[in-house]
């Protein structure tokens, strides 16, 4: 247990500078975007004694450092400032939209994990079969194809052809969802009760947390494959085999243990490719959260808006990766002891 809070421990500090690296990277970028924020936010037919009193305000003309200085000191508080597109303050936008974004990470990343581990375990117990081919031609088509590419082949299979899903929004028109508990659509669906809700968004946020997963899942389910191949070949299978213990028992109990430790190890960064295809795929099928946001705030150089949403995405890529190494150092306690 000690060993364990103190691994613990270090990974908190590690996230910590990766975050605080991460915030000055993201400052910078947007520091030597072209184009004046000021000028941008209000229009190019605004006074210029306007423009100088917003730029004053967000400490436009004060050196980099100072800049970061204001800002990392308000970020604490969880203070980015003003959006320059809603006029609102960022930490109100993000409240509203990065519910939609987790709701729709959490399903692709579930996808992604359980299916991928699926298929990637049959691959690898029936290996060289026409079950370990199909799931290759599967897996080689989602490394390959682009998550734009899955989700306009959905919409046009789906949503044009047989009709059978919803291709845009997070719900029909006319169902209320007026009053969220966790933001979670489908997850408040349940928690009320109000199961035609659910259905409803569950209808809506299938085809975009698909072509979100298709590239990820097709990693996990090839590593996970690798992995399952090369312990069948290890002696403590073949002595477990040779003991007459039925195979399905071997594959869940002795084999598949010792096999997800590497799929799981770099599941973590599959949250990375997750987060980063979500900008597209949110736009494409107008669903409502923050990758969206953060796309139409890099179009109009809103800086807060930007730095707000990165630091969001990176302090959730921080977390996962916390939890996927609790499970891996679960999998295999000599991960945290050799840390």
């Amino acid at each position: 247990m000690e060993r364990i809070i103190k691994y613990l421990i270090y990974r908190f500090f590690l996230s910590i500078i990766v975050l605080v690296g991460l915030s000055f990277l993201i400052f910078v970028i947007t520091f030597i975007m072209p184009g004046d924020p000021a000028r941008t936010a209000l229009g190019g037919q605004a006074p210029e004694w306007v423009i100088e009193e917003l730029r004053e305000e967000m400490h436009l003309d004060d050196p980099l450092p100072m800049q970061y200085y204001y800002w990392i000191k308000n970020a604490l508080k969880l203070d980015f400032g003003k959006s320059l597109i809603t006029k609102r303050a960022v930490i109100t936008d993000i409240k509203e939209y990065l519910p939609a974004s987790i709701e729709l990470a959490v399903y692709a990343g579930f996808f992604a994990l359980v299916i991928g581990t699926i298929l990637g375990s049959l691959s690898g117990w029936f290996s060289n079969t026409w079950i370990d081919n199909t799931v290759r031609i599967i897996s080689y088509a989602g490394v390959v194809t682009p998550s734009f590419v899955w989700a306009i082949f959905f919409i046009l299979l789906f949503g044009l052809n047989l009709r059978i899903l919803p291709v845009t929004g997070r719900i029909s028109s006319y169902l209320n969802y007026s009053k969220p508990i966790t933001g979670l659509l489908t997850f408040d669906a349940l928690i009320t009760g109000n199961f035609e809700l659910y259905l409803d968004g569950l209808k809506h946020i299938i085809l975009p947390s698909i072509a979100l997963t298709m590239m990820p899942l097709a990693g996990q389910a090839r590593l996970t494959r690798t992995s399952v191949n090369d312990n069948l070949k290890k002696d403590f299978i073949c002595s477990v085999k040779s003991y007459g213990i039925p195979e399905n028992l071997i594959m869940f109990k002795y084999l598949l243990k010792p096999s997800l430790i590497t799929p799981l190890s770099v599941f973590g960064p599959s949250v990375a490719a997750i987060i980063a295809n979500a900008f597209l795929i949110e736009s494409i099928f107008n669903w409502p959260g923050l990758s969206r946001y953060g796309m139409n705030a890099i179009m109009q150089k809103d800086i807060n808006a930007i730095s707000a949403v990165v630091i969001t995405y990176g302090t959730f890529y921080v977390i996962a990766n916390i939890l996927i190494d609790i499970i891996v150092g679960y999998l295999d306690p000599r991960i945290i002891s050799s840390s």
